[in-house]
């Protein structure tokens, strides 16, 4: 059963990258939010129920956005940066980090604050975007370093989607975190 599944898998992989690359993270992207609400139900002093909706949305734009995008950029890269020497994957890992990273970060904090309807939807941007910022290089220069050097190109996304499942739980842990105008 299992070899049957990974072989569909591997099919779609190279039949659809896209749409399977996007199904992938999907349901990484849903595992991983909907983890970090059970984390803060147990463990919060609150104790907020699961929220779907948010999840919809986290999920959504992640899996909408990210997938897509991060399919055809490594696509980009593995064109223009060939191999895996030394300088090749820092080239690689400076441009997906310094480059990519900036819009994406700012994409998942506006299209959020949209589909919230909230009424300034840079806030959280602008509140909450270094301090991601940072915590997403602590993360990613490590995990991407790892996937430019031994990743095949057509498993970049499924790398990514993988690993991400502990980035969208801090991603997610510092989304929820209470702005200055919400303490006040």
């Amino acid at each position: 059963m299992a070899s049957r599944v990974l072989g569909f898998w591997r099919r779609s992989l190279q039949r659809r990258p896209v749409l399977t690359n996007t199904a992938v993270y999907a349901a990484f992207y849903t595992a991983a939010e909907l983890s970090q609400q059970t984390f803060n139900k147990i463990y919060s002093p609150e104790k907020p129920e699961l929220d779907l909706a948010s999840a919809a949305r986290i999920v959504s734009v992640g899996s909408s956005v990210y997938a897509p995008t991060l399919y055809f950029w490594y696509k980009f890269l593995d064109s223009r940066f060939a191999g895996n020497a030394l300088k090749v994957v820092a080239t690689k890992v400076s441009a997906d980090q310094f480059l990519m990273t900036p819009v994406l970060l700012a994409t998942f904090f506006t299209l959020l604050g949209v589909l919230e309807r909230r009424e300034d939807v840079f806030e959280e941007l602008r509140e909450k975007y270094w301090k991601t910022f940072i915590a997403n290089q602590t993360f990613w220069i490590p995990a991407q370093t790892i996937n430019f050097f031994f990743m095949p190109p057509h498993l970049r996304v499924v790398y990514v989607a993988s690993t991400s499942f502990i980035w969208i739980n801090v991603l997610c842990f510092i989304k929820r975190q209470k702005s200055e105008k919400q303490l006040e």
